[in-house]
């Protein structure tokens, strides 16, 4: 019997930032892999000729491979990842994607509902079990001020909500990372406040397992929840925030802060004349005109 494939798709978090196991990132992903099968016990290993991003796990009956990189927007889960997840032919494919794309200027809600409709629709297509998840927002993570928070918050709202309808149009089993007492718990997250610790991965992957359990799908033993190293000092987060930390905002900062300003003013203009609720209003309506479109498309007959 041939082991079940599982390959994951998406960004940073997925690649596994906040989660260090020597001098790589390990992640829920990798987590997750080692409960997915009931003679899972193995590690995470390098493999020969693979790019450093596509770590591969052999565990026991499971074989994982990670295409996730930080950083990555939809764009580049459906140009560059896709293609890769799908000549593995995979069992299980995971798409946890969305947060870069509303920390860009280029932000089109319209244009990620249809890239990721795109890929959902070829991973199910060859047969994959899809999991997916709606993730928290940026800006309350990082604990900015309201003007400049709540246009990535409805961003992130905006995001979610297509990822919730693809979910149900595909099967997927997805997980509602958006919501929870786990986004309050320090405990959870790393030094930069918007990747998780180990302590979160773990969470993720469990709350991961449950899911994928109660359909059968993962018959290992569920990973554990608490961490096998410890925390990071007060001294080394600092240090990390000082230096890749504060590289990693500049690099979006530059790209999003111009725009991000302006969107701030506006959001200080409406609230000012008590018409916030039309931002919101102008969100949704945004929302709908992409999930409709893609239903249009559905639609069309094939070309000859």
């Amino acid at each position: 019997m041939r082991p079940l494939r599982f390959v994951a798709l998406g960004d940073s978090l997925t690649e596994g930032v906040g989660d260090p196991v020597g001098e790589e990132w390990r992640g829920w992903a990798a987590l997750l892999a080692g409960g997915l099968a009931a003679e899972s016990s193995g590690s995470v290993e390098r493999v020969e000729g693979v790019h450093c991003n596509e770590a591969v796990a052999s565990v026991a009956s499971v074989e994982f491979t990670n295409l996730a990189v930080s950083g990555a927007q939809t764009g580049d889960v459906l140009e560059r990842q896709l293609p890769a997840g799908l000549a593995v032919r995979p069992d299980l494919a995971s798409v946890v994607i969305g947060v870069n794309d509303t920390l860009r200027c280029t932000f089109d809600v319209r244009a990620v509902a249809a890239r990721l409709d795109t890929v959902y629709s070829a991973l199910t297509g060859q047969g994959a079990v899809l999991l997916t998840a709606c993730l928290p927002d940026p800006g309350a993570m990082l604990g900015l001020p309201g003007a400049l928070a709540r246009p990535l918050a409805r961003r992130q709202r905006a995001v979610n909500a297509v990822v919730h309808a693809l979910s149900e149009r595909y099967g997927a089993v997805h997980l509602h990372a958006c919501e929870g007492a786990w986004l309050m718990d320090r405990a959870m997250w790393s030094a930069d406040r918007l990747h998780p610790g180990e302590r979160g991965h773990r969470q993720l992957a469990v709350r991961f397992h449950a899911l994928l359990a109660e359909r059968g799908l993962a018959t290992g033993s569920a990973p554990s929840p608490e961490p096998e190293f410890p925390a990071p000092t007060r001294s080394a987060s600092l240090w990390w925030l000082a230096t890749a930390g504060t590289g990693w905002v500049a690099r979006r900062c530059t790209d999003l802060l111009p725009q991000l300003l302006t969107l701030a003013a506006d959001e200080v203009r409406h609230r000012a004349r008590g018409t916030s609720a039309r931002l919101d209003l102008r969100a949704s309506a945004a929302v709908s005109a992409a999930l409709a479109a893609l239903s249009v498309a559905d639609q069309q007959p094939d070309a000859a």
